[in-house]
């Protein structure tokens, strides 16, 4: 599943790539993924692109008028591609972009000149594939009030990399979730962005087992999973950056250090690592630092 490091490298690379192009084409032919009317997907063309951000796990596209909102889940993924090149299969949605005078002045510094980068002069195309169609992609018109699941504000809290999120305002808001450390991460109205994966990743960095209960923290440990949580998400989005374009859909995950690496050595004690299957979904920590 994208997480908050994955999306936000496919937002800063789309946003570079796409801000200041208009819609071309907007074509669905997996048109379950989609939560719109054919009307309003046709709507899009001429559109304008102003800004690709990503929110929580959501990627989200600004248009001039209208708003477009990815909520991948578990197997949606996007490509950046030429026009003609060829389509992977289960491929969802298609929006054709048109050239562009420049480039955004906001773009993320590492996509300056990238050689991944479509030219201004030249049309380009984002391609959502979703072999399972679990994800969906909002159509959101101007005045419409659509929902999205996931997205009000009592459903998801701050992105946990959010330069307000201070630790004053973690501490504040942990104590509102009890529970499990593993489910509390996860837990998008806690703070967004982190899932199976990266949980795992924050509590081996912050060297707190999964199942241990948030009640049974002591202030420091509190403090210690907010630097893990910060350190752990900014190190993946670092090496993400480096490593994913241009293939953009391909998720990279090798570089984790516990996460579904069961039967390895712990990078950092060397004790096997273990691993537990609940629910479709596999936990990874080590029994020898965590605790």
């Amino acid at each position: 599943m994208p997480e908050l490091p994955d999306l936000t490298v496919v937002a800063e690379a789309f946003h570079a790539a796409l801000a200041g192009r208009a819609i071309t084409s907007a074509a669905a032919p997996g048109p379950l993924a989609v939560r719109g009317t054919p009307a309003e997907l046709a709507a899009l063309v001429g559109q304008r692109v102003e800004r690709v951000a990503q929110r929580g796990k959501f990627l989200v596209i600004e248009l001039d008028r209208d708003r477009v909102v990815v909520n991948p889940m578990l197997t949606g993924r996007f490509q950046l591609a030429a026009p003609k090149t060829k389509h992977p299969p289960k491929i969802a949605v298609v929006l054709g972009f048109g050239e562009r005078p420049a480039g955004p002045s906001d773009a993320a510094s590492w996509t300056t000149s990238a050689d991944w980068l479509p030219a201004d002069h030249a049309s380009t195309e984002v391609r959502y594939r979703d072999p399972t169609q679990m994800g969906k992609v909002y159509l959101l018109p101007a005045g419409m009030d659509r929902n999205v699941p996931g997205m009000s504000k009592d459903e998801q809290g701050p992105d946990a990399d959010d330069p307000a999120l201070t630790v004053d305002e973690w501490r504040a808001r942990i104590r509102r979730h009890p529970g499990e450390l593993k489910n509390l991460l996860r837990n998008q109205a806690f703070v967004a962005g982190i899932g199976n994966a990266y949980s795992d990743e924050v509590l081996h960095a912050a060297r707190l087992l999964p199942f241990r209960k948030r009640s049974s923290l002591a202030g420091e440990e509190i403090d210690e999973l907010y630097r893990a949580t910060r350190a752990t998400l900014t190190r993946a989005i670092d090496i993400l950056r480096a490593r994913v374009p241009p293939t953009f859909e391909t998720q990279v995950r090798d570089f984790l250090a516990v996460h579904m690496k069961g039967g390895k050595p712990c990078p950092r004690c060397g004790t096997r690592i273990s691993e537990v299957k609940a629910g479709g979904f596999v936990t990874s920590f080590c029994r020898g630092c965590q605790s």
